[in-house]
C-alpha cells in the first residue's frame, strides 16, 4: 500500500503504475447476491449445471460486478492523506476482455494518467486493470474519473 501524504505528493505519481495489489476471490455467493442486487439473472451467472455446457464452462461473474470491485481493489494499493472523501466521478472507458469464472481470484494495477484541481479538491484520472488468476487477457480495464476532496478544518 502506498501512502500519499498529500493530493500535491499524488500528482507527482502521473505515470506511474501501483500494483498488482492482492488476490480477491470472487465466489457463487457473491455473483448470486449480485445477481439479485442488479435484477441480472442470466443462467451464465447462476446456474453452474447449464454454464459448464456454455460458452465459459462454467459460471461467470457479471461483467459489472468485477467494474464494482475498482475502488476496493484500488483502494488496496493506494490512499491519500488529508482526503475528506472520494467520489466516483465516471468513466471514460471500459471493456471486459476476458470473463471472471467463479471461484477465480482477481487482483488490479492501477497507472494514473492524470490530476488535476477542482473546486475543493483534485480530478484523478486512472487506468485501472484487472486480472485473473486464470491468466491470459486481464478481465476489465477501465480508465477511472475519481475526484478527491480536501478535509476541511
Amino acid at each position: 500500500m502506498r501512502v500519499f501524504s498529500s493530493v500535491e505528493e499524488l500528482a507527482t505519481a502521473v505515470g506511474e503504475t501501483l500494483g498488482p495489489g492482492p488476490w480477491e476471490r470472487i465466489e457463487q455467493s457473491r455473483v448470486d447476491l449480485f445477481a439479485d442486487a442488479t435484477d441480472d439473472h442470466q443462467w451464465i451467472h447462476l446456474d453452474p449445471v447449464r454454464a459448464a455446457s456454455g460458452p465459459f464452462g462454467g459460471t461467470v461473474a457479471h461483467g459489472y460486478l468485477t467494474l464494482s470491485l475498482l475502488p476496493a481493489l484500488a483502494g488496496r494499493l493506494y490512499r491519500v492523506e488529508g482526503v475528506a472523501m472520494g467520489v466516483n466521478y465516471g468513466l471514460n472507458r471500459v471493456r471486459f476482455p476476458a470473463p471472471v469464472r467463479v471461484g477465480a481470484a482477481v487482483r488490479a494495477a492501477v497507472t494514473f494518467a492524470e490530476v488535476s484541481a477542482v473546486t475543493g479538491g483534485v480530478q484523478v484520472v486512472a487506468t485501472v486493470t484487472v486480472e485473473s488468476d486464470s491468466g491470459g487477457k486481464p478481465v476489465c480495464v477501465a480508465e477511472t474519473v475519481s475526484r478527491l476532496y480536501h478535509a476541511t478544518s
